[in-house]
């Protein structure tokens, strides 16, 4: 996920949701199997992916530790990585290490920002240098750190075509492993690391690997009410999960968006429920996962999932997250949750160990339907 205000989703990946649960059908859940599988996380924006970023306070590691996270996902950002003072480096370092002491397992991840991702646009080339020499840097922050609890991911979402992208990748693996001989290394497929996407992707030539996708199907239901970016997503609202074409709701919202003339936020919610949004077309997506994983010996992980909550019903939000966790790990994929606080989060504020949304915890930790 971008941050807001930074670079919307393509409205491939917003189609795409709809054909993955389309045409995903069911099989035997499998448990991959790897030395170092992750489980249970969330994932902080907006601290070590810029300067001054906020650092959760000194309480908040230790209660979600005790509600049951144990990994931790930190996008980190490749202008900061190169700059010359090297602040961005030792406040990477500072931060992983505290995370890592307390018992957490860490994702630093690559994840462009606003620049890093127009560059990649306009010269894929120029971009991929520019990761490379990244973590020619960032590798020594990490290279000392326990390798059973520090993971480093080589570039989130590689927003470039997926030959490109492979050769990339590798050569990132490659920069990575000379120096991180024991870690594991994280990857997701381009262009939007969706979980749709692995099927045409294969894994590194390298057996201390993970395989990481994301999963915001339907996105019409997931980022409704998005306030970022050019999007028919912002015009809509009130969708629930789950959800037919024959739900009141849907027929209300539609109806709506019609008599005022948007046809283009009407079509994207037809489009999206060409296939039920329901429990049993979730699972099927990561049943379709745990195949791929098993064919090619890859531990798969969703290293990113979750709901807006700017207009969504509170019931719907806790349904449909509950619904990918248990098929994540019905399907041996671990998983971490996108965001602690903001948009998609768990809390009022990283600043106040209170205040979580139980609702939500529930959805992720909970036994029960």
């Amino acid at each position: 996920m971008r941050p807001a205000g930074a670079v919307s989703r393509r409205k491939a990946l917003v189609l795409a949701g709809a054909a993955v649960l389309a045409t995903a059908l069911p099989s035997r859940p499998i448990l991959a199997q790897s030395r170092s599988l992750l489980t249970r996380g969330i994932n902080i924006p907006g601290w070590l992916d810029r300067e001054g970023g906020l650092a959760p306070a000194d309480g908040v590691p230790d209660t979600l530790f005790h509600h049951g996270f144990r990994t931790f996902r930190l996008p980190v950002d490749c202008g900061r990585v190169l700059s010359e003072n090297g602040a961005g480096l030792r406040d990477i370092r500072e931060g992983v290490s505290v995370l890592a002491d307390r018992g957490f397992s860490v994702l630093v991840d690559m994840h462009p920002a606003a620049d890093l991702h127009a560059l990649f646009l306009q010269d894929a080339a120029a971009a991929g240098e520019r990761v490379l020499r990244g973590w020619e840097r960032l590798r020594a922050v990490i290279a000392d750190l326990p390798a059973d609890r520090v993971y480093p991911e080589l570039l989130n979402e590689p927003p470039m075509e997926n030959t490109a992208w492979l050769a990339l990748r590798d050569r990132l693996a490659q920069t990575v492993r000379s120096t991180c001989p024991d870690h594991t290394l994280i990857w997701g497929p381009a262009p939007d690391q969706g979980i749709w996407q692995l099927d045409a992707t294969p894994p590194l030539s390298d057996g201390n690997q993970i395989a990481a996708v994301h999963f915001y199907a339907p996105m019409a239901f997931t980022h409704q009410c998005q306030s970022w970016g050019a999007s028919p997503l912002a015009r809509i609202s009130g969708l629930p999960f789950p959800a037919t074409r024959e739900t009141p709701a849907v027929h209300a919202h539609l109806a709506a968006l019609r008599a005022s003339g948007d046809e283009e936020a009407a079509a994207l919610v037809e489009e999206q429920l060409a296939t039920p949004w329901t429990e049993a077309s979730v699972r099927a997506v990561f049943e379709q996962a745990a195949r791929w994983s098993e064919r090619s010996g890859c531990p798969v992980m969703l290293n990113e999932f979750g709901v807006l909550d700017f207009c969504v019903d509170a019931q719907s939000r806790v349904a449909w997250t509950r619904a990918v966790r248990k098929a994540a790990e019905a399907n041996g994929i671990g998983w971490a949750y996108w965001e602690l606080d903001r948009g998609f989060g768990l809390m009022e504020s990283r600043l106040d160990a209170e205040g979580f949304d139980t609702a939500m915890l529930d959805a992720l930790f909970g036994e029960g339907d």
